[in-house]
């Protein structure tokens, strides 16, 4: 595990923490009829959090960027829509 490459730590509220073990809890209850203790829920969060977060993160601001210069080609021929004919 040492030869793996570290991930910024995207940094959760003590409150979204909590939502998110109870719904790891809730997971697998509900899916593989499991309890899980305190400290797996906290080892999946982390992994979570230093692993995956990190990358679905990068995603959304990929996706915001695409729909944002998609957004600003429509200002730029709706900013010509806006042209009078000049006599």
């Amino acid at each position: 595990m040492k030869n793996r490459k570290m991930i910024p730590q995207i940094k959760l509220s003590d409150a979204q923490k909590k939502q998110l073990n109870d719904e790891i809890k809730a997971f697998y209850l509900d899916e593989r009829g499991e309890e899980i203790g305190i400290i797996e829920q906290m080892q999946l969060l982390e992994l979570f959090e230093q692993k995956m977060a990190p990358i679905i993160y990068n995603r959304a601001l990929d996706d915001a960027r695409q729909w944002f210069t998609q957004m600003m080609e429509n200002v730029d021929s709706d900013y010509y829509t806006l042209y009078k004919v000049e006599n």
